[in-house]
């Protein structure tokens, strides 16, 4: 009896250190492998990237500091282009351009924006564009003037209550510049409205 005791003391002790040798290989094990899909994934986003470079930058994205690093290039082969005469004698020299169709968009929005513009409609994006710009506009002028009204010695009140009603008009307007931001072609994007800058592009 006084030597089982110890010994199944040992026996969990072993067991224990057993399960715990266990559990860390098993870690050790699935972070190798997440390891290799994060790196499986940033080789393939990698690629990816590099193709959009022109030719003369790819497999040197680490050497690309700027976007002007890419623009020089592209400047340099149109110079070279345009000294070995490849614009010269082009097909459609001297007539004007057709803007019916935009080559660079997405062949069903183009179709889309053709039948929309025959039947002198706009993509929603472009009315509401408009729409953000008129408001906009009208919200400046109408801080301008409170603003003024302020600056002329007016009621201190006056200026805090046209205040809150101008916080919640720009509020609304940056609503649809977050509806208009969601629906827009890429890199057509606009900034919402802040307050404090407004205010303090009237205090300059």
């Amino acid at each position: 009896m006084s030597h089982g005791g110890p010994g199944l003391r040992c026996a969990s002790s072993s067991s224990s250190s057993s399960s715990s040798t266990t559990t860390t290989g098993s870690n050790s094990s699935s972070s190798k492998r997440e390891k290799k899909i994060t790196d499986r994934l940033s080789a393939v986003i990698d690629a990816v990237n590099d193709r959009k470079l022109p030719p003369e930058l790819r497999g040197q994205r680490n050497k690309v500091r700027s976007e002007t690093d890419i623009i020089n290039v592209v400047e340099q082969r149109i110079w070279h282009s345009m000294e070995e005469g490849q614009f010269e004698n082009l097909a459609g020299k001297g007539k004007p351009l057709n803007l019916n169709t935009n080559p660079h968009a997405d062949p069903a929005e183009d179709t889309l924006y053709r039948i929309l513009s025959k039947n002198g409609c706009a993509p929603e994006w472009v009315e509401l564009n408009k729409e953000i710009r008129n408001k906009v506009s009208e919200w400046r002028v109408a801080l301008k003037k409170a603003w003024t009204s302020k600056c002329n010695g007016n009621d201190e009140e006056k200026w805090i209550e046209r205040c809150e009603s101008l916080k919640k008009q720009l509020r609304d307007i940056n609503d649809k510049v977050f509806r208009y931001n969601l629906i827009v072609p890429f890199g057509r994007q606009m900034f919402g409205l802040k307050w404090e800058k407004e205010v303090a592009r009237l205090e300059e």
